[in-house]
């Protein structure tokens, strides 16, 4: 039992190294949040915005340039939300934006209080049908969510990536799937669509496997470490053999007014 906790650990401590350094944690772009964001097309002028998972929160940056909201940025890893707080500082977003660490199951709003919704990338960890069910109380009528899923494109996936999805996030299912859960708990489709191919690449698998490169040279001595960096490059590869099997949706609801 030992062996297997350091070896989880030092999973975490090399999984972290990579991730902390890039510039989003997921796929994701400016662009696409902001074509999320108008398909929320009745925000009052100043929403009350929650981020939910917000990693080192570049979409949090983004909704806070696009938006004159109050935006919470949440996550549950607490170097990320101190770099997201220097940026914040850095940019004079203080009085609009509140990193806070914290769990995404217990956010700090009063039931009714928010206007919009966020998470790129990290309603997965709830379950997406726990996640909808537990936020939708926090949403005011009329309110919105707009997420990121992990989805199947097609239904006949190879098995390197079958088994890839089973080990990581064995419940996840297409998009129709998810439109029915979403009304399941009680939301309108607002819209959806699928994060383009330079969503993965340009702010994410590129640099990740920059980070990585950059690992390997550092822990080349570290078997452990350099099987944790196998594994994370792997993944890139599975994605560059088979990216049209599987994709991220950006899905917006809204709760009835």
């Amino acid at each position: 039992m030992s062996e297997q906790r350091e070896s989880s650990e030092r999973f975490d401590e090399i999984f972290f190294e990579v991730y902390e350094w890039l510039p989003r944690q997921g796929p994701g772009s400016r662009d696409s949040t902001a074509q999320a964001l108008a398909l929320c097309d009745e925000l009052p002028r100043e929403p009350v915005i929650f981020d939910m998972g917000c990693g080192s929160g570049a979409q949090t940056l983004d909704l806070a340039a696009l938006t004159d909201g109050m935006i919470t940025a949440l996550d549950s890893h607490a170097p990320l939300i101190s770099k997201l707080e220097q940026e914040v500082n850095a940019r004079g977003l203080q009085e609009r934006v509140r990193p806070r660490v914290g769990d995404m199951a217990e956010p700090p709003a009063a039931p009714g209080s928010v206007d919009l919704i966020w998470s790129e990338g990290a309603a997965y960890f709830l379950g997406i049908e726990e996640a909808l069910g537990l936020w939708r109380p926090l949403l005011r009528p009329g309110g919105y969510l707009a997420f990121t899923e992990a989805v199947w494109l097609r239904d006949d996936p190879p098995k390197a990536v079958l088994e890839m999805w089973q080990k990581e996030y064995p419940s996840m299912t297409d998009v129709q799937s998810n439109l029915a859960i979403a009304r399941r708990c009680g939301y309108e489709i607002q819209g959806h669509f699928t994060l383009p191919k330079s969503d993965w690449w340009d702010q994410f698998y590129a640099p990740m496997e920059e980070r990585i490169a950059a690992l390997r040279h550092e822990y080349a001595a570290d078997d452990q470490a350099l099987a944790v960096l196998d594994a994370l490059y792997g993944e890139i590869e599975l994605h560059r053999q088979f990216g049209d099997v599987y994709g991220y949706e950006f899905i917006v609801l809204r709760v009835p007014a």
